[in-house]
């Protein structure tokens, strides 16, 4: 099992700006976009203040579990 974040995609359907909500996580948008392309991962407090600011049901909301197929 692999997680891929859903980051950048909710960010776009939310129509809301990268540098207000990196403002609200009191962050860099730089570093909101290493989260984007997973070079590292949200921490907790900062997800569930993204799941606020994104309108998600619930935190798991923001990856998504893939199954990585073998030969």
């Amino acid at each position: 099992m692999k997680l891929r974040c859903r980051l950048e995609e909710l960010i776009k359907e939310s129509g809301l700006r990268k540098d207000f909500i990196a403002n609200k996580l009191g962050m860099s948008t730089r570093q909101l976009r290493y989260y984007e392309l997973q070079k590292s991962y949200i921490p907790m407090d900062k997800a569930f203040i993204l799941k606020d600011i994104l309108r998600l049901e619930k935190v798991d909301d923001l990856y998504e579990r893939t199954v990585e197929e073998t030969d």
